[in-house]
């Protein structure tokens, strides 16, 4: 099992100092929209996603209750926890939700005998029906919307859930108010600059911080919202149906 490693406070100084250099360094690079961005990135998205979370992608099962028996996986890209899943519950009924087909394809080929129903499409917009699933996963793909946009997406996943459900979320949350006012005013800039409207998606990381994520999470109707585990920015948070 995973164990938790929070930055220090010095760590923490030395990470707000290097984001800040980061944004100023790409304040000019042209905005890319979200589908795109993953399809031209499609040959090494899983060597960078393993680079930096392979421990989490290894791991994530073990965050779940046994005799899981469905699953809705939103933002799934090309199944890279999903071996983990498959590995722990073989029988495992999955539902996968990605806005690019290129993610979509290459996770068919992945789990090429699984069966797994794969929805390409907006997960804001694709139904995911009600008190459908055991339990929801999103892995690495919510910080890249805003509060109004989360709050949407945490309201349909509890309706998804089966009385007695709950949501596993591993994410890159916000390590303080200040790194998440640099990063909305970072995603309004690019916005500005490149003529984006609201409703378009783009890739920008813009996550919230914890305190913020657990209010929007039990507005939603979760409870119990707590932080299973923590590694620097990354967080697996669960929430239950009740």
């Amino acid at each position: 099992m995973l164990e938790s490693k929070k930055r220090t406070p010095e760590e923490t100084a030395q990470y707000l100092k290097d984001l800040k250099n980061w944004l100023l360094q790409t304040r000019e690079d042209p905005a890319e929209g979200m589908a795109d961005f993953f399809a031209a990135r499609l040959d090494k998205y899983e060597d960078v996603h393993m680079g930096n979370w392979g421990a989490e992608y290894r791991e994530i099962a073990g965050f779940f209750d046994e005799g899981l028996a469905s699953l809705l996986d939103i933002g799934c890209g090309t199944g890279l926890e999903l071996e983990a899943m498959f590995r722990r519950f073989p029988q495992l009924q999955v539902t996968g939700i990605d806005l690019s087909s290129a993610m979509l394809g290459r996770l068919r080929e992945n789990f090429p005998e699984k069966g797994i129903r794969l929805i390409q499409g907006d997960y804001f917009q694709v139904p995911f029906g009600e008190e459908a699933f055991d339990a929801a996963l999103s892995f690495e793909t919510l910080h890249h919307f805003d509060f109004p946009k989360k709050q949407a997406i945490y309201e349909k996943l509890h309706r998804a859930l089966a009385p007695g459900g709950y949501y596993i979320e591993c994410d890159y949350i916000a390590c303080c108010p200040e790194e998440e006012t640099l990063c909305q005013e970072h995603l309004r800039r690019k916005r500005e600059k490149s003529g984006i409207p609201e409703s378009q998606f783009i890739h920008i990381d813009t996550p919230l911080t914890w305190e913020h994520q657990k209010a929007l999470l039990e507005n939603a109707g979760f409870q119990q919202v707590r932080v299973l585990y923590e590694r620097e920015s990354t967080m697996v948070i669960r929430g239950e149906k009740g």
